[in-house]
């Protein structure tokens, strides 16, 4: 499949899920910003892909992701982030969504399962009463929280500091 062709609109996935349902598919939502595409998201989405038939990923915009990081996110563009995504073979499709969290897309998807990482636990999942009231299971998935965009983005701009860069050569052949 063109990876290109795995992200939808929302209106074209509810579409797509529905026939999914009609064939017995289990439905899992996974969401998040993804900016900057490290092992901790694979895993995650891996993870979640085990909780059912079909993963769905909703991709934070552009503007959502403006809204939940630091000055300077997101690194890479909604556009390119969700097609990265889409290009995980785990991924069967992508949306990208402008809330600030998921509810919405609950209630319009109403996936089986809603896959949050291990930086949540059952109880601060921020959707967690949009899920139960609807019904829909909540699993914690993917390895423990050890990788971040963030300490990624800060490494590699210590690493761009020639101070820095220089210091850890000599630390390293020292």
């Amino acid at each position: 499949m063109n990876t290109r062709t795995k992200i939808l609109d929302r209106a074209s996935l509810v579409r797509r899920l529905g026939d999914a349902r009609k064939a017995g598919k289990t439905v899992v939502l996974a969401n998040g910003c993804f900016d900057v595409l490290h092992a901790g998201h694979v895993r995650y989405l891996q993870a979640a892909r085990n909780e059912g038939d079909l993963l769905v990923v909703a991709v934070n915009s552009d503007s959502s992701v403006r809204k939940l990081k630091a000055s300077g996110r997101p690194i890479l563009a909604q556009s390119d982030r969700a097609e990265l995504v889409a290009a995980l073979k785990t991924v069967d499709f992508v949306v990208v969504f402008d809330e600030e969290d998921v509810r919405p897309l609950l209630r319009e998807l109403h996936p089986d399962v809603h896959a949050k990482g291990t930086d949540y636990t059952p109880e601060s999942v921020p959707e967690r009463d949009e899920s139960e009231r609807l019904g829909i299971r909540i699993a914690i998935v993917g390895d423990e929280k050890k990788h971040s965009t963030r300490d990624l983005i800060e490494h590699i701009r210590h690493s761009q500091n020639p101070r820095n860069a220089r210091n850890a050569r000599n630390a390293r052949n020292g």
